[in-house]
């Protein structure tokens, strides 16, 4: 009868839940309820106990200027750092950009990252600091020179190159925020710094001279270091992590002109958009060998629902999940227990990188939440909403407890 009597009692309680979320569109629910359900989550063996548990989140700012807030477990507002932290996680990526003039995506300049970095230093998290170069967003497609770096010579970029890294990290030494990690460019497929820093195509300089921009940026990290007397981790970054072709071709050639004083190569790695699982596994196990570097995975996600929480198109929606499913051993629906397994299969994947090799997996922006004034550029929303770690109201999920769940379910 007690058995009978609490799964009555269990019905009614979803039903409520059902019927409140009918009423109150801007509430996510989950399609299997596991937002109101314990996630299982099993330990990863031998997970290294430094092991990275990071998250971007260079939009934060941007999104609690325009009252974004974000609630724990128990719904109570708090600094959503704060939340992070007690759920696992123990590093914070943020993007920095020369002179982004409020185009949007989070205007990361100097100061947004300052601030963000020294909250984060406070409550004992380290900090990733990612170098675009660019005044906007910079990826595989778009490699975009700063406008004040618009005319400079290859000599004068070069410098600029140099004097920016190095004055940024200086400052940020000066307020107890240096970075342990720092990436020198973003995804950088193709380059940087365009035309000069492009690697391919018509009027490219070529990958010298992009090795040349590289080169000087990690100079310039390792300066800092030298003279902060600590220790700063150079990444170099790529997108399309399951690509083995394209990345043995280009540590390749970096090597051949002997860029060689970056410890960890960076690998995006979004299962609807680079490779599959084995794919993934087979390029980082190997190229960790190859080149005898340490590899993380800097950006990662996954869709928690195929819900949208403002008028701009969900990035990943049903046909993206399809495409992770055509190849996938399980089935991992736009759910917050797909999210949590996702995520826990990335960085089982790369703790277990030979000789130790495997050293984190960064979540790419589980903060940003749908906000008004907070979107990819202004007047334009959020499409990575529904891939956030938090739901639209800003309450975190379950599937953030996957940071400290794989150490001890």
């Amino acid at each position: 009868m007690k058995k009978i009597i609490f799964s009555l009692l269990v019905l009614t309680l979803l039903f409520s839940i059902k019927v409140y979320s009918n009423n109150n569109p801007n509430m996510v629910m989950s399609d299997d309820l596991n937002k109101y359900l314990n996630i299982k989550i099993e330990p990863i063996k031998d997970l290294s106990n430094d092991f990275i548990m990071g998250m971007d989140v260079s939009m934060l700012k941007q999104i609690e200027e325009n009252g974004g807030k974000y609630y724990d477990d128990n719904g109570v507002e708090k600094d959503v750092l704060e939340i992070l932290k007690e759920h696992g996680i123990n590093y914070i990526r943020l993007r920095l950009w020369n002179n982004p003039e409020s185009l949007g995506g989070g205007n990361c300049n100097f100061q947004r990252v300052k601030d963000l970095a020294i909250r984060a230093k406070k409550i004992g998290m380290n900090v990733c600091l990612d170098f675009h170069y660019s005044d906007f967003w910079a990826d595989p497609g778009k490699q975009n020179k700063p406008a004040v770096w618009k005319d400079l010579s290859f000599e004068e970029l070069k410098n600029a190159v140099y004097d920016f890294t190095y004055n940024s990290l200086k400052k940020l030494a000066q307020v107890d925020a240096l970075p342990a990690m720092v990436q020198v460019g973003n995804e950088l497929n193709g380059g940087m710094l365009w035309p000069e820093g492009k690697t391919w195509g018509d009027n490219a300089g070529g990958f010298t001279q992009f090795a040349i921009l590289l080169q000087a940026g990690l100079n310039a990290v390792d300066t800092v270091a030298k003279e902060e007397a600590t220790e700063i981790k150079t990444v170099v970054h790529l997108a399309d992590g399951g690509d083995n072709e394209l990345y043995t071709w280009f540590f390749d050639e970096l090597i051949k002109r002997q860029v060689t004083n970056f410890d960890v190569i960076g690998l995006s790695y979004y299962p609807y958009w680079h490779g599959t699982f084995e794919e993934f596994k087979f390029n980082i196990n190997g190229i960790s060998q190859r080149y005898d570097k340490e590899v993380a995975v800097m950006e990662t996600g996954y869709a928690y629902t195929l819900k949208n929480g403002d008028s701009l198109e969900n990035m990943v929606t049903q046909k993206e999940i399809d495409r992770v499913n055509k190849y996938a051993e399980t089935n991992y629906s736009a759910s917050i227990k797909s999210q949590a397994q996702i995520l826990r299969k990335i960085i089982k994947i790369v703790n277990e990188v030979p000789d130790e090799k495997g050293i984190g997996v960064f979540y790419w922006e589980g903060e940003w939440i749908p906000v008004d004034g907070a979107g990819w550029k202004s007047g334009e929303g959020n499409a990575w909403d529904n891939q956030a770690m938090f739901d639209f109201n800003g309450k975190v999920l379950p599937s953030l407890d996957v940071f400290y769940k794989v150490y001890n379910n």
